[in-house]
């Protein structure tokens, strides 16, 4: 396939860095590109930024059929521009394809569609630590249609946001909310796979959650309801009597790329990391014993983000001193070295765009 281009005519001021928040601001261009069952994958594209003319029977609309990525670009002390293990991005892409029944795409394609997508609007990729451009791919059912199926016809596209921190918070420690009312995700269902549906199940529970003052919700598993699983927009990590613990992957656990760089980084370092079931209340009787010395979230959005307080039912704990500890520091340290070009990092984990 031939990736064309069609350059926006007018291009939209770029804002501050300092004036950064998430997600709220787009770029001058986007990438799409269309499959049917007669052409395939087709029509790859770069065009102007602009909204879709979708049918209101549109199944997407309907139905959720939906899935998504979200990586980063970040600009070095010298002004190249990078990704961070783009390839993990768009190889798990496929794996939430073939659970939603999309057809899948093929990687080395579109990443290439991605850098030169990035590359044209290179301008909008913030300087600042802290910064960077959040790449969103994502996949939606399009056939005008409203029996249950799987649909036929898709639109794969990538747009461009130039962010700041993710929480207000930055990296100072949040405040989550454990709750055993409301359920993410089952095994055997799709909690570990990038799709709309996930989300939106965890919208009334984070609700309540900011109500109460919280910043997000720790889910337990939808069955016993008494084991961890995640943070609504990051995995969970715990350091437990010197042990960096988290959850393993159990089917309704998403595999974080971020995730599986703290595993890779800390078991370098000599860390012993163990993955397997944490029950809640194993958490606050580690809390208890004086062996609960850090508890942090890790995911794109966010990189690291200490967690200085965690509430279940009546019960509130602040995680040391309330302040963020020496194992995630460093881990956050560490990755946005890599990101930010200050270190080169595993082989393999940063690609190159301009």
């Amino acid at each position: 396939m031939e990736l064309s281009i069609t350059r926006a005519g007018e291009l939209k001021p770029h804002p501050a860095d300092s004036e950064l928040s998430f997600g709220t601001i787009f770029t001058d261009h986007m990438f799409n590109m269309d499959y049917d069952p007669e052409k395939g994958w087709h029509d790859p594209r770069i065009e102007p930024y602009g909204p879709f003319i979708l049918s209101p029977a549109c199944m997407v609309l309907h139905y959720g059929q939906a899935i998504f990525e979200g990586l980063k670009a970040f600009r070095t002390a010298d002004g190249r521009i990078q990704l961070f293990r783009p390839r993990k991005n768009l190889a798990r892409l496929n794996e939430s394809a073939r659970r939603l029944c999309i057809p899948e795409i093929d990687e080395e394609f579109a990443l290439q569609c991605l850098k030169q997508l990035v590359s044209i609007d290179r301008d909008w990729v913030p300087s600042a630590r802290g910064t960077s451009l959040y790449i969103r791919p994502f996949i939606i059912a399009t056939d005008p249609y409203i029996g249950l199926r799987s649909s036929h016809t898709y639109r794969f596209s990538i747009i461009l946001s130039p962010v700041g921190a993710y929480y207000p918070e930055g990296f100072d420690p949040v405040k989550i909310w454990i709750t055993d009312k409301y359920v993410r995700a089952v095994r055997g269902g799709v909690g570990h796979v990038k799709t709309a549906g996930n989300y939106a199940a965890s919208l009334y529970a984070t609700e309540e959650a900011h109500k109460e003052g919280y910043t997000q919700v720790l889910w337990l598993d939808g069955v016993e309801l008494k084991y961890v699983e995640e943070v609504g927009s990051m995995n969970i990590f715990f350091v437990m009597d010197g042990e960096l613990v988290t959850p393993m992957l159990n089917g309704s656990i998403l595999p974080g790329i971020t995730r599986d760089s703290v595993i890779h980084l800390a078991r370098s370092w000599g860390v012993t990391v163990t993955e397997r079931r944490i029950g809640i209340e194993e958490v606050f009787e580690s809390h208890r014993n004086g062996k609960l010395s850090e508890v942090f979230g890790a995911g794109t959005a966010a990189v690291i983000s200490p967690v200085g307080t965690i509430k279940f039912k009546d019960r509130e704990i602040t995680i040391g001193d309330g302040s963020a500890g020496p194992v995630s520091r460093r881990l956050f340290n560490a990755l946005t070295d890599i990101q930010y070009g200050k270190d080169r990092g595993p082989d393999g984990w940063i690609e190159p765009v301009a």
